[in-house]
């Protein structure tokens, strides 16, 4: 994947949801395309199969838990997510916590299945902990700034700088995506100064007027 890296999560928004998700995953596609910047298209785990299907960016599935083949109702393997056309997954958002030892088991999985891992945190201790699993990114998102307009680059800075400091202190092969209150491209630039491989957002992208204007402007400065 390109670097610096643009994660856009669908999240369960309608304006994201069914043949909506393709659209806005052509627009990421398009974008990608035409300033390439590396963008990966989240949507929720019913879409993986239609989005994957209509554009060549990387698809991220939402979540999967360590569960494999067998009697598991209601899990999510990562096997399944992979056959359906994801390429990678986000674990331990805000809005889907997991315990430690649910992440190093949906780690296990999703590297035997050959999933890219981005394991979201919430604070230095919670990355430093993430870090040291061997993830492929890190996504760094105090939640009381997630969906507020506020970039945790300019209301925190410092967390993004310690977590950066802490990744590479643990495991340099590790990268770090900025989330929560990503909107626009001053925020995206802000994030790749603090020393990070690229941002995680949902709504400043999803739930804009104008999605396609919308990525544009976020690259426009990087």
């Amino acid at each position: 994947m390109k670097n610096p890296l643009i994660v856009v999560n669908f999240k369960t928004y309608a304006e994201s949801t069914g043949e909506k998700a393709v659209m806005i995953a052509r627009y990421c596609e398009e974008v990608s395309r035409d300033h390439g910047v590396g963008i990966v298209a989240v949507p929720q785990i019913p879409d993986i199969y239609r989005v994957a299907s209509s554009v060549k960016i990387p698809v991220f599935a939402q979540h999967i838990d360590g569960a494999g083949a067998g009697s598991f109702t209601g899990h999510i393997t990562a096997e399944c997510i992979r056959d359906s056309g994801a390429s990678g997954t986000l674990l331990n958002h805000s809005e889907r916590r997991l315990l430690l030892s649910d992440i190093d088991s949906a780690l296990t999985a999703a590297k035997k299945a050959g999933l890219t891992t981005i394991v979201c945190t919430n604070n230095v201790a919670v990355t430093s902990a993430a870090a040291a699993l061997s993830p492929d990114f890190v996504a760094i998102e105090p939640p009381e700034l997630i969906g507020s307009g506020i970039p945790v680059s300019k209301a925190d800075p410092e967390i993004v700088r310690a977590s950066v400091a802490a990744v590479m202190k643990i495991n340099p092969e590790v990268k770090i995506l900025c989330g929560a209150g990503i909107s626009r491209g001053e925020d995206v630039a802000a994030a790749v100064e603090l020393g990070t491989s690229g941002v995680l957002l949902a709504s400043g992208v999803i739930k804009a007027k104008d999605p396609r204007a919308a990525l544009i402007d976020l690259v426009g400065k990087i």
